[in-house]
């Protein structure tokens, strides 16, 4: 069975990426997102299927360059410890250290563009497209911004 890794940060981003749960079951899936009050209730719904990174936006800029290698260096311990075949994702930042650390070691990563953007590209995509395995937009409008994505259509 394909090991599959799920991971976004917290808010918007992991609604969209947990509206793709019927997809769990069909892999030795795990969960990663950020620690927040909101999203602690996970741990009962997947048990030790997930695990947190910290919560760090750049709202924070004094503290978000320590938060990113901290989560980054976590990350790299969590990719160890779970080794997925694939990498799948919605954004943002706290994906962004995921995905390239899977590159590195052969995982195939797909790249999910929010929902949100019709007609601009996330700072997370367009560092991502470039490495993707395969970047799937929502919208028609994204595949001038991204020519080589494919059009998913709404994961809502």
């Amino acid at each position: 069975m394909k090991k599959v890794l799920f991971i976004s940060s917290t808010g918007g981003h992991l609604a969209e990426l947990l509206q793709l749960k019927n997809m769990f079951n069909h892999y030795d899936f795990h969960i990663i997102t950020e620690k927040t009050k909101s999203n602690l209730k996970l741990k009962n719904d997947y048990k030790n299927r997930i695990n947190y990174l910290v919560y760090g936006t750049k709202d924070h800029m004094l503290l978000y360059p320590f938060k990113l290698l901290y989560n980054s260096i976590k990350s790299l311990y969590f990719y160890l410890k779970i080794h997925p075949d694939y990498v799948i994702t919605t954004g943002a930042h706290t994906a962004g250290p995921m995905c390239c650390i899977a590159k590195i070691f052969g995982s195939r990563v797909v790249y999910i563009e929010t929902f949100a953007n019709i007609n601009s590209k996330t700072i997370t995509g367009s560092l991502l497209y470039h490495i993707a395995d395969k970047f799937i937009v929502q919208w028609d409008s994204m595949k001038k911004l991204y020519p080589n994505s494919e059009v998913g259509g709404w994961i809502y």
